[in-house]
């Protein structure tokens, strides 16, 4: 009763957690779409089918074997023996034999059930795999998805830089034919101008990469996202660690080699176990008297028991492996607990911190196109320095891209502690 209370409740955990997960449908329909593209999905998915063929392949040894068997021996010499003058031969020279054998095994303590029950936890785990390439590959395109995000908006800033410095570059110009400004004073606007298009042609680059990366694991290379609108609810690192000991594809897997190995054990104890068998024949041959050339009908049928008696020890040792495989997989299951502590306690603090930032940066960014403002309009009225305008767009641009930064790092920071967590959002 205890263990249901205990699963019902970390599957309510793990619905609810679910549902706070907002991501939308253009990145859903990408990563559906990479799970039928990319190609490591196909090579796992084939690995289910090769345990499935497994699977049927064990439980076929519930059938018995029939052989046909057909043989031809020539013996020489003959085989007489002289009885009251006369020669009486007692084995033909030519034997011919043919017969159609079979073997059952009735009962063997649980030995078939057991290799069975292997062969299913062959095919959980190779299911698993499967729901875990798609995991990591989820986590990749969404990381590919909000990276071509950033790009664009990154751009979008860099473009309105240059819009104003190109406007008051106009402007230098016409103070420059009124006699109001210095050659130098363009030189410098157009230095800077030269400077900013460079950085839209790296930003142009790095858009470009991550478009290729797109097209590698979906086939699609266009993206529509413009903003960073995933979200998860947020908890603390012990909810959330529950849930991740449940969900998280990493936990399934190492409990799946714990539930092989448990099977190994299983199979390895019954190895000292006898087995009984039911085994018949019937067929024809030669070579029964008197008439040892004539061909006759002949079976046989019978019970046959197998016991293994000694085999120096090496099956205790069998036991002994298999169960400190079985230490070794649960240790390593704690270790990975400790390590997804660790990594969500991180994705937590980074979530706090950003959000921090750019609360922060909202007051820095009013302040900054205020001056950037004041600084035009004093360039316009001929009081203001080339200097004073190059200084007021740089702050500008450097808290835009602060906060975009910021903004990008907690979409990553979230959908990190998604992962950790093992939500299947898509």
């Amino acid at each position: 009763m205890k263990k249901i209370i205990i699963t019902t409740f970390t599957m309510v955990a793990v619905l609810f957690v679910n549902a706070q997960v907002t991501v939308n449908n253009e990145l859903k329909g990408l990563i559906g779409q990479s799970f039928g593209y990319f190609p490591k999905v196909k090579e796992m998915e084939n690995t289910v089918v090769t345990a499935q063929e497994k699977v049927a392949l064990t439980e076929l040894n519930k059938f018995p074997d029939i052989t046909g068997d057909a043989s031809y021996t020539y013996v020489r010499p003959k085989i007489v023996v002289p009885i009251n003058g006369d020669d009486i031969q007692f084995a033909p020279v030519h034997n011919l034999n043919g017969s159609v054998n079979a073997t059952y095994a009735v009962f063997d303590f649980g030995r078939l059930q057991a290799n069975v029950n292997r062969s299913k936890d062959d095919l959980q785990y190779a299911r698993h795999n499967v729901d875990y390439v798609k995991a990591q590959l989820a986590y990749q395109v969404s990381n590919v998805y909000y990276n071509i995000v950033y790009l664009q908006k990154a751009m979008s800033i860099q473009d309105s830089v240059l819009n104003f410095l190109n406007e008051n570059k106009r402007v230098v110009e016409s103070q420059l034919k009124n006699g109001t400004a210095l050659k130098i004073d363009l030189l410098n606007i157009q230095a800077s101008i030269d400077n900013e298009e460079n950085r839209k042609v790296d930003l142009k680059n790095s858009l470009q990469k991550q478009l290729n990366l797109l097209e590698y694991t979906t086939g699609i290379k266009q993206s529509n996202g413009r903003s960073f609108d995933f979200d998860i609810n947020l908890t603390d690192a012990g909810s959330a660690l529950g849930v991740a000991q449940v969900s998280n594809l990493d936990f399934v897997l190492a409990k799946d080699k714990i539930k092989q190995a448990e099977s190994d054990l299983a199979i390895t104890k019954l190895a000292d176990k006898p087995t009984i068998g039911l085994r018949g024949a019937a067929g024809i041959k030669n070579g029964y008297l008197p008439y040892i050339a004539d061909m006759r009908f002949n079976y046989m049928a019978g019970v046959s028991m197998s016991i293994p008696i000694y085999n120096g020890g090496k099956n205790k040792q069998q036991q002994k492996l298999q169960q400190n495989i079985i230490k070794q997989n649960e240790l390593a299951v704690e270790s990975l607990s400790s390590t997804y502590k660790k990594d969500i306690e991180q994705a937590l603090t980074d979530i706090a911190t950003n959000l921090d930032r750019i609360k922060n940066t909202r007051g820095q960014i009013e302040q900054a196109q205020s001056a950037q403002v004041l600084a035009s309009n004093r360039l316009k009225g001929g009081t203001g320095t080339n200097l004073e305008i190059t200084n007021a767009g740089t702050n500008v641009q450097r808290a835009a891209l602060t906060k975009l930064q910021y903004e990008y790092q907690l979409c990553l920071a979230k959908l990190e502690l998604t992962r950790l967590m093992g939500y299947q959002y898509w």
